[in-house]
This record gives C-alpha cells, sequence and structure tokens, in this order.
C-alpha cells in the first residue's frame, strides 16, 4: 500500500526526463544540417536572376514593337515596288523604285531571325540578326539618302519633280520613310545589343553556380 501511494503521489516523475530529452532533441535539430539553399545565403543569386529576367522581358518587348513598325515600312517598300514592277497602277501615279529599295527588301532577314532568337534566347539567332541589319537595313538606307541627295536639292532649289507617289513627290516620300526607318534600325539594334548582354549575363551566372 505504501508503494501504491508513493507512485500515486509522484505521478509526473516521468515527465522531466520526456521534457528534456524532447529538449535536446530540438537544439540537435536546430544545429543540425538545413536543405541546401534554405538559409539565405544565395539570395543575391536569386536577386540577380530575377533582375536578368525582368530585363530580358521588357527588352524583348520593345524589339518587338519596333519590329512591328518596320514591318509597316517594309510592307510600304514591297507595295511600290510590286505595283510598279507589275504595271498595276501608271507611273504618274506609283513611280518606279529607286536603287535602294531593292536591298532593303532583304531587311525582313534580320526581323526574322529576331524573332526566332526570342522563345529561346538564342544567342546565336541574336548576333546574326545584328550583322544583318547592318547590312541589310543601315546600309541601304545610307546608300539611299546618297541616292536621292541630288533629286531632293534640285526640288528644294528648283521646286521641281519628276517621280511621284499618288500626286506627292517621291524623293519626298521616301526620305520621310527614311527617317522613321533609320529610328527604328538604330533603336533594334541597341536593344538588340542590350538583350544580348543580359543573356551573356545570365548565361556566365548559371555556369559560376
Amino acid at each position: 500500500m505504501l508503494m501504491l501511494r508513493s507512485q500515486i503521489s509522484h505521478p509526473s516523475s516521468g515527465v522531466p526526463r520526456i521534457c528534456s530529452k524532447a529538449g535536446r532533441f530540438a537544439m540537435t535539430s536546430r544545429t543540425g544540417p538545413r536543405a541546401a539553399g534554405t538559409d539565405g545565403s544565395d539570395f543575391k543569386h536569386r536577386e540577380k536572376v530575377a533582375s536578368h529576367y525582368q530585363m530580358s522581358a521588357s527588352l524583348k518587348s520593345e524589339i518587338k514593337k519596333l519590329t512591328v513598325v518596320h514591318l509597316l515600312i517594309w510592307a510600304l517598300v514591297a507595295a511600290q515596288v510590286t505595283v510598279a514592277h507589275l504595271k498595276l497602277l501608271s507611273h504618274d501615279m506609283v513611280a518606279m523604285p529607286y536603287q535602294w529599295e531593292y536591298p532593303y527588301l532583304l531587311s525582313l532577314l534580320p526581323s526574322l531571325l529576331n524573332a526566332m532568337a526570342m522563345p529561346k534566347n538564342n544567342i546565336s539567332y541574336l548576333v546574326i540578326s545584328m550583322i544583318s541589319a547592318g547590312l541589310f537595313s543601315v546600309a541601304p538606307l545610307i546608300f539611299g539618302a546618297m541616292e536621292m541627295f541630288p533629286v531632293a536639292q534640285q526640288l528644294y532649289r528648283h521646286g521641281k519633280a519628276y517621280r511621284f507617289i499618288f500626286g506627292f513627290s517621291a524623293v519626298s516620300v521616301m526620305y520621310l520613310l527614311m527617317v522613321i526607318a533609320i529610328q527604328v534600325h538604330a533603336w533594334q539594334i541597341y536593344y538588340s545589343k542590350k538583350l544580348l548582354d543580359a543573356w551573356f549575363n545570365s548565361t556566365q551566372e548559371k555556369k559560376k553556380k
């Protein structure tokens, strides 16, 4: 009876032992190994990756907008060449194209390569599109400015024009188109270079990790 009473009077004598074991286990788990990447040490890396992604998305959006404008310009030039050569309208209505307009039709190639580079961040396609933009987009425009300069000078000095597009002086219309086009291609190349840098830096970060 005395033994039974002593056991009943101290029912919680085993609790401290259990609590002390639980405490030791908790301390062990706190000081034990953590899962990789959960201690916050890779925060800077994740922050850089996020910034590269945001910059890439923003630059892609700008390039797409410029590509749409370029396609409109290209369509106008292609329409003039087609209408003039197929004689769909008289040459008094739509004049024959200038020489620079023929190579400029190849400026569609850089835009296609750019579009192919975007989905998978293909650096090779982007580099080729930048080089071809210089050859097929910018170079014909520079040649065209020199080709049409004597005609524009004559129009300015004497007010005489010999080529027309729907009643407007062809040289005036094409110079206006050229001014817009050169700005579009300059910004395309600029944004493509920044996008190339962003992709390259992102690739280097992945290799370091």
